[in-house]
Formats: C-alpha cells, structure tokens, sequence
C-alpha cells in the first residue's frame, strides 16, 4: 500500500515557477514508477511527466518539455515537479500517482495509487 500527499501548488503570474512535492508512504516506495497528471475544469486528466522506478529514466508531455522538470530523492520518499515558464494553460489540479508498471507512463490505467492533487493556477 503506497499513500501519496501533494503540496506546492498556488497562484503565480505566467512566466513564474512552482515546485510541487509528492510525499509517500509505504517501504515499497523505491519500486514504483511515479507520474505527475493534471486535469483542467471539464477537461480529461492527462500525462505531464514520470520517472521510472530507478530514478534513471523521466518522461514527458510534449506541452512542458524544456520547461518542467520531474525528479525523485528516495531517502525522503519523494518526487518533485520542477515547473518554469509557467503559463495559462498549465492551470488546473496537479496529481502524483504511483504505478508498479514499467513502460506506458502516459496512460492514467496503469497506475496503482493516486494522491488528492494540488491545485495551480497560473494567471495572465
């Protein structure tokens, strides 16, 4: 059982940076892949970033490429989303979620456990 709890989120101008963290529990944390997914009022969650178990592999979506940044720090059973150059459209709630699957990060079936979210807002 992993539980995940996010926070970092808020108002910001565009332009701006936010970082987010997803603190998670369980000893089994270091064998999860971990996604960031966001979901905008009366639109789909969809993919942001991952990484894979080991920490050696990120994905991203072609939207926040070059600007956002996904990493993991294990002794504090911990991912972060790094995001720069922030704009409207990045708006809407942040979620982390933990996944025992190795490939297919982009998809929001394959993973296993998700935390509440964290809202951003990003104002023109």
């Amino acid at each position: 059982q992993v539980q995940l709890g996010e926070s970092g989120g808020g108002l910001v101008q565009a332009g701006g940076s936010l970082r987010l963290s997803c603190a998670a529990s369980g000893r089994t944390f270091s064998t999860y892949g971990l996604g960031w997914f966001r979901q905008a009022p009366g639109k789909e969650r969809e993919f942001v970033a991952a990484i894979s178990w080991s920490g050696g592999s990120t994905y991203y979506a072609d939207s926040v490429k070059g600007r956002f940044t996904i990493s993991r720090e294990f002794a504090k059973n911990t991912v972060y989303l790094q995001m720069n150059s922030l704009n409207p459209e990045d708006t809407g709630r942040y979620y982390c979620a933990a996944t025992r699957a190795s490939r297919d990060y982009y998809r929001t079936s394959v993973y296993d456990y998700w935390g509440q979210g964290t809202q951003v807002t990003v104002s023109s």
